[in-house]
């Protein structure tokens, strides 16, 4: 045997864990510290590594887009549950008056509403003209309620003064969110709610009850609520206005859906009874219902007392449910 030949294939399986003869044929054990590396082994790793970096550089970028567009459509609203849930057509729930009975009739169930109405262009807003069957007598009980979704803050409803024609009358009350709060308004005194917060682009339920006997006035925004002294609010009213007054002062610009009106002051756990019942929640009293304008695609009035409202640069959208979270 030639000198420097390894002589086996057992003695290669010796170089594997750390060993080494020498040419002489003596066995020297050679110090770990000069192993020398499998080069099979390197090459191997070499080619996984290099494997996944062309995998990374050829659908990395894919990947990135695809969570770029998802990001994107999820802050649309795109996936929202409300977007994929039946909806309820215009009319498709009202309250049925007759000598017999006063009743909800229809698919009164809670589904969504098909539209809301949408105040953009100034002056936007809803004229329900003064009539008998709204509350007419000074200070006298009444409640009303609303879900809204501002995305500037104005009036989001006005019952101000006891004619027919002139909107601009001061008297009444006004409910007008400014600088996120809510206060009401008569042109003499105001009352400013400032623990309550109204936030822009998110759909949020809002409630006004003002007590005869107390004479106080409770706001509500979702499931908070705060009760102040009236000052003499409330005394006159007579037309009723949705989205603003017929100037452009204080014309809010956003979405209001579900409007009801009673002529009387409802509990706490009334309040919070229509709160759960959602967006396309119906009348939960229909016995003191003197108006309710749903705006699922038109201004009428579903209470059964044919207060219908008449429309200025109001439309009517079915892409609303961006910023609506049931509660």
């Amino acid at each position: 045997m030639k000198k420097g030949r390894i002589f086996s294939a057992d003695l290669y399986n010796e170089e594997r864990i750390g060993r080494k003869f020498l040419t002489n044929s003596k066995p020297t054990l050679i110090s770990s510290n000069t192993e020398r590396i499998n080069p099979i082994i390197c090459r191997k790793a070499s080619l996984k590594a290099q494997s996944a970096m062309e995998y990374l550089m050829t659908y990395g970028w894919a990947i990135l887009i695809i969570a770029i567009v998802l990001v994107a459509l999820f802050s649309l609203g795109i996936f929202n549950s409300s977007n994929f849930a039946p909806k309820a057509q215009p009319g498709s729930c009202e309250v049925l008056r007759n000598s017999a009975q006063t009743s909800l009739v229809g698919q009164c169930n809670g589904m969504l509403p098909e539209y809301v109405a949408q105040f953009e262009t100034a002056p936007a807003y809803i004229l329900i003209v003064h009539d008998p069957y709204l509350p007419v007598l000074p200070n006298a009980s009444r409640t009303i309620t609303a879900w809204i979704n501002t995305a500037t803050y104005g009036t989001i409803f006005t019952n101000p003064k006891a004619d027919n024609v002139n909107l601009d009358t001061c008297g009444g009350f006004n409910l007008i969110i400014d600088g996120s709060h809510p206060f009401l308004h008569d042109c003499v005194y105001d009352l400013y709610f400032s623990s309550l917060t109204i936030n822009k682009n998110v759909w949020e339920f809002v409630a006004v009850v003002y007590s005869n006997s107390s004479d106080t006035t409770t706001v509500y925004v979702d499931n908070q609520n705060s009760t102040l002294s009236n000052k003499g609010l409330m005394q006159l009213s007579g037309n009723f206005t949705i989205g603003g007054w017929d100037t452009y002062e204080n014309t809010m610009s956003g979405y209001i859906s579900n409007v009801q009106f009673y002529n009387t002051s409802l509990s706490s756990s009334s309040i919070q009874a229509l709160y759960k019942e959602g967006i396309g929640g119906a009348p939960i009293n229909v016995n003191n219902l003197v108006g309710w304008w749903p705006l699922n695609g038109n201004a009428n009035d579903y209470s059964g007392n044919d207060n219908n409202g008449v429309p200025t640069n109001v439309t009517y959208t079915s892409a609303w449910s961006s910023g609506y979270s049931a509660p």
